[in-house]
């Protein structure tokens, strides 16, 4: 009897495994296809060939950035991963990674930037001036070839369609070397810009050279400051500037100034002061650090750059106004005091006073005697002649002239 209940028992068990279903091979198969990668807008795209779940997308460069991100689906069904900040001139590996029906799948995408090594742009930046104006400048590679022709494409974001230099900058050998930019539309303080340069030659393939989104309120290099003015108030030199005009809305405590106080004898490190920007902006620089020679100039950066602008005009301190005319009281007094003594002293050496205030000529006394009247006579006409005279006529009598004696006086 145990012998018939052990052999049904194998014929069940046989039986379940002669018909159970086998699985499908494509069940075995990554649903993963397509994988494709856009360099330029650093964009990863692939579909699937049947419904899955828990899906992410890695990235791994050899600049050590790695980054996950979760996928998001268009309408055709395709599914996207970005990665603005990864470079990938150097090379990457993308790798997604979903489940299906209990299954972990790996789809991995190894990405190599063609072309000779050494061959591609080098040394690439951009310098936002003038508020409106950039420009951007490389270097050919050190293993470029002599006909190697460099582009460079520009976007501000990954919606936006790239778009080639307009105005190019050549090279002494007529190799473009750099971009002028005239048109950056409207600022805004997020603006971000994406740049890529590649390159053509009939010798070789040149690799491209790409980076990380560019900030543009990082770019920028201000003009100077404007509107120096230094005034004295007997204890301090008042400096006060205005801010430059800039591209982007920012507030004062963004902007970020260097003071070059230069005195005589001081090296220019010595007397370099930092402040972040106010409103107004103003430095107070005691009269006691300040010599005849002392001289001003400053200028500025974003907090977060290291963009400085060109350096003001220089300004002199000079001598306060107060002092200066205080000082002069005490030489003119002195002159004052000095030409009286002289004056005084020419006066009784040359008889100055005598020059300038002639005496009164006096009478002879034979004349004063012969009209004054004498004692005992009573006829005035005894003493007194009276004599007419036409006009323009001399009188009758004696015309030699009559002595005068001119009496002196000293000082």
């Amino acid at each position: 009897m145990a012998a018939v209940l052990d052999l049904l028992t194998f014929l069940v068990i046989l039986k379940s495994a002669c018909c159970a279903q086998p699985r499908p091979a494509q069940d075995k198969i990554s649903p993963i296809i397509n994988m494709q990668l856009d360099s330029r807008k650093k964009t990863l795209t692939w579909t699937y060939t049947r419904n899955v779940s828990d899906q992410e997308c890695t990235i791994d460069t050899p600049t050590a950035y790695s980054a996950t991100v979760g996928p998001q689906v268009m309408e055709d069904h395709t599914y996207v991963c970005t990665f603005p900040n990864s470079v990938l001139h150097r090379g990457a590996n993308l790798t997604v990674k979903v489940t299906c029906n209990g299954d972990v799948f790996l789809q991995v995408l190894t990405f190599a930037n063609p072309g000779r090594e050494g061959s591609g742009a080098v040394n690439f930046s951009c310098l936002i001036y003038n508020v409106r104006f950039m420009n951007c400048s490389w270097a050919p590679g050190p293993a470029a070839p002599a006909d190697v022709q460099y582009r460079l494409f520009s976007w501000a974001s990954r919606h936006e369609a790239e778009a080639e230099c307009v105005h190019y900058i050549l090279g002494p050998t007529g190799t473009r070397v750099g971009c002028h930019f005239d048109q950056l539309g409207e600022p805004q303080r997020t603006d971000n810009y994406f740049f890529l340069v590649n390159a053509t030659s009939r010798e070789t393939a040149i690799p491209f050279l790409d980076f990380t989104p560019f900030k543009a309120v990082q770019i920028e290099k201000y003009d100077p400051p404007r509107n120096i003015t230094i005034t004295y108030n007997r204890s301090h030199h008042i400096i006060r500037w205005e801010h430059p005009e800039i591209r982007f809305d920012l507030s004062s405590h963004m902007l970020y100034y260097e003071l070059d106080i230069q005195t005589p004898a001081s090296s220019p490190e010595t007397n370099r002061v930092f402040q972040r920007g106010q409103d107004p902006n103003v430095y107070l620089m005691p009269s006691s650090a300040t010599r005849a020679k002392s001289a001003f100039r400053v200028r500025v950066r974003y907090m977060y750059n290291h963009l400085w602008s060109e350096w003001s005009p220089t300004r002199r301190f000079g001598l306060p106004e107060q002092d200066f005319s205080g000082a002069l009281v005490g030489p003119v007094v002195g002159t004052a005091a000095l030409s009286a003594l002289v004056l005084m002293f020419l006066c009784k050496r040359f008889s100055v006073r005598r020059k300038m205030f002639p005496p009164i000529p006096q009478v002879k006394k034979e004349i004063a005697k012969a009209l004054m009247p004498t004692p005992g006579v009573s006829d005035p006409s005894v003493y007194t002649q009276e004599v007419a005279w036409d006009e323009g006529h001399p009188p009758p009598g004696p015309q030699d002239p009559e002595d005068v004696v001119t009496l002196e006086a000293t000082c």
